[in-house]
């Protein structure tokens, strides 16, 4: 994996998330007790994660509702086993980085 700057350092205010495409991949960062990255495109109907409301660590998809774990990716609803690309993010002195 190699990591790739994606933002400022305060750009995602803290309970939000934000979409970026990284190597062509969708990748939601959110701001939640730390950073935390995960694939960006629901499995349901494509829609994007990152402005999803945020309730500790679960995140809810905007379109229909499902919800996900952003530091482990599992969806917690409607079917067992689906789970979600995570990535690493960190803060380092020139932006935030994710590992993809």
């Amino acid at each position: 994996m190699v990591w790739k700057r994606v933002a400022e350092k305060n750009e995602i205010p803290e309970g939000k998330g934000k979409e970026f495409i990284v190597d062509g991949k969708h990748v939601a960062i959110f701001n939640q007790n730390g950073y935390h990255g995960l694939d960006s495109i629901c499995v349901h109907q494509d829609g994007s994660l990152a402005p999803g409301k945020l309730d500790g660590d679960v995140v809810e998809c905007p379109l229909h509702f499902w919800h996900y774990n952003i530091k482990t990716g599992e969806l917690l609803d409607y079917m067992k086993g689906v789970k979600m690309q995570t990535y690493k993010v960190e803060v380092k002195s020139d932006g935030l980085y994710v590992d993809v």
